[in-house]
């Protein structure tokens, strides 16, 4: 069960040696510790990627502490949710309601049990997939722990009918670049309307302070939203490999390696943790508060 040596013996005692009914009873006990874990914060974990020869997916499985993310145990979990991702499409919420790999159970309820072994809360919190009819979807993890498992995932996909596996190594460096600058979109058409209005907004005020004429401020607040395109829209933003050009432009020149047009169709980023409100933890007072009770 891979309970622990006096939780079994307790199990035994407790069922009469009845060796079935301890397993359940572990199995109970287990669950019990997963829901008095469950209101614990857990943002540490692991982001994994899997994927084949024109898909790949990438998972986020949390964990409360980085020390638990570094056991092999723990990484066992990520890349069976991540394979489980390959093999139902990627959406979260039909992950967490697929068969978790090797038991009757759901991904859910496969982690929940696995918090009674580990000891800390878990949680499975999401999932996507990227796929291409012909081409290539490459993987990258920055900073890995262990293979295709690390704190920043990236997935790139490009659409070509050439060589696909020129098409992955650009992929792959497209999706290092990624990485390293977390673009809000592939286009400056994908990016949020409201993103947008609010950032002409700041440079419409900005621009009136200098008193010049509305269409001298018009111009500015062109040239102004230009320069915000390229630093957020992937295809825009200087190729991280070669400053010098674009991403845009180095995809053209990827082109010649693979011996025809190709397209980088969407790109998926996730980095651990983010977007998840962490507890502070004030030490001195947990001292003092321990203190007290003695």
């Amino acid at each position: 069960t891979g309970a622990g040596m006096m939780d079994c013996k307790a199990a035994l005692a407790e069922t009469n040696g009845d060796m079935e009914a301890a397993v359940d009873w572990l199995r109970a006990k287990g669950i019990a510790k997963a829901d008095k874990k469950a209101g614990r914060t857990a943002a540490e974990g692991l982001v994994g990627v899997a994927g084949d020869a024109t898909s790949a997916v990438v998972v986020e499985v949390n964990s409360e502490t980085d020390f638990v993310a570094r056991a092999e145990s723990f990484q066992e979990i990520v890349r069976n949710v991540a394979q489980v991702a390959l093999s139902v499409g990627g959406e979260t919420e039909a992950v967490a309601n697929a068969k978790y790999p090797g038991t009757d159970k759901t991904v859910t309820q496969a982690i929940k049990d696995a918090v009674g072994t580990i000891g800390e809360n878990l949680s499975f919190r999401r999932s996507a997939k990227l796929s291409v009819g012909a081409g290539a979807v490459a993987t990258y993890v920055h900073n890995a722990v262990a293979e295709n498992l690390g704190k920043l995932g990236v997935l790139v996909a490009i659409e070509t009918g050439g060589n696909a596996d020129a098409a992955r190594a650009f992929a792959r460096q497209v999706a290092m670049h990624v990485a390293a600058t977390n673009p809000l979109a592939l286009t400056a058409e994908q990016i949020d309307p409201a993103a947008v209005a609010r950032e002409r907004a700041i440079f419409i005020e900005q621009a009136r302070k200098s008193g010049k004429p509305e269409a001298i401020i018009e111009k500015m607040v062109e040239g102004r939203m230009r320069k915000f395109y390229e630093e957020v829209v992937l295809l825009k933003q200087s190729f991280v490999l070669n400053p010098d050009i674009t991403v845009e432009a180095a995809l053209k020149e990827a082109e010649k390696e693979i011996d025809a047009p190709a397209k980088i169709t969407g790109f998926l980023r996730f980095a651990l943790g983010e977007g998840i409100e962490r507890e502070e933890s004030d030490f001195a007072a947990e001292v003092a508060a321990a203190a007290a009770k003695k």
